[in-house]
């Protein structure tokens, strides 16, 4: 059993973090790694990127949104209690270096748990961040202080305009292009605002990274469930990624993807709260 020894609320429940007890995983993960989780022996095999990890404690924390079965049931889950199974570091790790010039950091809502260690390396590395951050509502936004203590400059973007600019993170991101040398940008968030903002930075020759999360079932590169296409070749997102360039994703057929078990995803959710309720 991985114990959960710290767990919040956020967004009034909607999303949850978790601080597990996992040490031999927080001894060797480094930024952009994920790790497979299992909630009980029936449960389903769930990607998650690790938003924190503290290898002192032997912890990492994962957050997420609680969206279907498995996250509901990830979200019941006390602490003093514990998932089945927790399985990682998987992928590659993020490629961090010092560059001439700015790197924008962009993402949005729970995406912000896999954008903060990134982006914490990244200002680490002495490089001047400019970092953007997007959610729907006020309530909506996460880890706020914790990215703003690892960037340069900060900025907010909602959705309604309940906090910072009213709008989408990638406005904001247009305005910084105009007036900086921006020598890469992270772009990490739902595939629609990857495919925008990879779109914008390629007509500016700007390098962009985004990070995969594609339907994944064992994470080693034997099932071929999170196949994904770049620059025309079939690639794994478990073992080639989860980041790749953004100039060479097919976003469409990663969409499409995506979609592929809606309906049973929602069944599975009904009934999984007839069920419990």
């Amino acid at each position: 059993m991985y114990e959960v020894v710290a767990r919040e609320e956020m967004a009034d429940g909607e999303i949850v973090s978790n601080e597990i007890l996992a040490p031999q995983i927080a001894k060797k993960a480094k930024p952009g790694q994920f790790v497979i989780m299992i909630a009980n022996e029936r449960g389903e095999r769930v990607p998650l990127t690790m938003a924190k990890v503290d290898k002192e404690k032997g912890t990492i924390t994962v957050i997420y949104m609680v969206v279907g079965k498995s996250t509901r049931l990830f979200s019941s889950i006390k602490v003093g209690e514990g998932f089945r199974d927790v399985v990682g570091p998987l992928g590659s790790p993020t490629h961090i270096e010092k560059k001439d010039g700015t790197v924008i950091c962009i993402g949005g809502g729970t995406a912000l748990a896999v954008l903060h260690p990134i982006t914490k390396a990244y200002f680490e590395a002495g490089n001047r961040v400019i970092t953007i951050v997007g959610a729907r509502t006020a309530k909506h936004l996460i880890l706020e202080d914790e990215m703003r203590a690892v960037s340069t400059e900060f900025h907010i973007c909602t959705d309604d305009g309940s906090k910072g600019y009213h709008g989408f993170g990638t406005d904001v991101m247009e305005q910084v292009i105009a007036k900086e040398k921006i020598a890469e940008v992270v772009a990490i968030g739902p595939v629609p605002m990857m495919k925008y903002t990879s779109s914008l930075t390629k007509k500016h020759g700007i390098p962009t990274v985004v990070s995969l999360n594609p339907i994944m079932i064992d994470g080693t590169g034997m099932c071929g469930g999170c196949r994904v296409t770049i620059d025309g070749k079939t690639k794994f997102a478990c073992v080639d990624g989860p980041e790749f360039d953004g100039h060479q994703v097919d976003f469409d057929g990663l969409i499409r993807r995506l979609q592929a078990y809606n309906l049973e995803e929602r069944c599975s959710d009904n009934e999984y709260c007839k069920l419990n309720d």
